[in-house]
């Protein structure tokens, strides 16, 4: 990885290890950012910012420090200088200290690999698998009920299908990013420490939340 990271700052999207991410670059300082990136290594580091970024969002607001390294996969520029890009997450990091020599934020970072799962993490993560298609099921029935006629049964049957074709790593960082969570929730799930902590983590706050609600809320983590 270089020695300055090129940072991405959203409101609203926290990247994960192994993921991929699909993003639309428009302004202009973020088009020279993604144009020097793919001279470069291809790295992009995305980053959540803090409540109360958006008087100051033509600067430079206040981000929190964690962060997901992404390597961009696939890069079309459109007539109009803008980009469609994909991410594909890598590391987790966290800024050191931030560089303000381009028109785009760059940091010094501190990259946080992943802690390699144990044979009782890996147990661990199974068991976790387990509770998160139990909690995920209705949701999907009644999201395949809304459907009309064959319609219905082909919803649930995508979403197995994809599914299985997961390991328990990639399945819950993929439900960790595209759930239908605050972004706060995200970032505190990316900051656990190993898989088997993370689904533990998702497990909890899926369950929390059908807790609060008195109701199966899980049906609103699907967009």
């Amino acid at each position: 990885m270089s020695d300055l990271l090129p940072l991405f700052p959203l409101p609203n999207v926290v990247l994960f290890p192994g993921v991929s991410l699909p993003l639309h670059v428009f302004e202009p300082r973020y088009r020279e950012m993604v144009a020097d990136a793919l001279d470069g290594d291809r790295l992009i580091g995305m980053v959540l910012l803090r409540p109360g970024w958006e008087g100051a969002y033509d600067g430079r607001p206040p981000i929190y420090a964690l962060g997901c390294s992404g390597l961009m996969t696939h890069a079309e520029q459109l007539a109009d200088g803008r980009y469609n890009i994909v991410l594909r997450g890598i590391d987790r990091f966290r800024v050191v200290e931030e560089d303000h020599g381009q028109n785009y934020r760059r940091a010094v970072i501190d990259v946080r690999s992943e802690s390699q799962p144990t044979p009782l993490d890996l147990e661990r993560l199974q068991r976790c698998r387990g509770k998160l298609e139990s909690l995920l099921a209705p949701a999907l029935d009644r999201a395949g009920a809304r459907s009309a006629g064959s319609a219905a049964t082909e919803t649930t049957n995508v979403y197995a299908r994809a599914a299985s074709s997961l390991s328990d790593t990639d399945l819950v960082n993929a439900l960790a990013q595209y759930l239908n969570l605050e972004p706060l929730e995200k970032l505190a799930l990316l900051e656990r420490d190993g898989i088997a902590e993370r689904a533990a983590g998702l497990v909890e706050l899926l369950e929390m939340k059908i807790i609060t609600a008195r109701t199966p809320a899980v049906s609103n983590a699907f967009h």
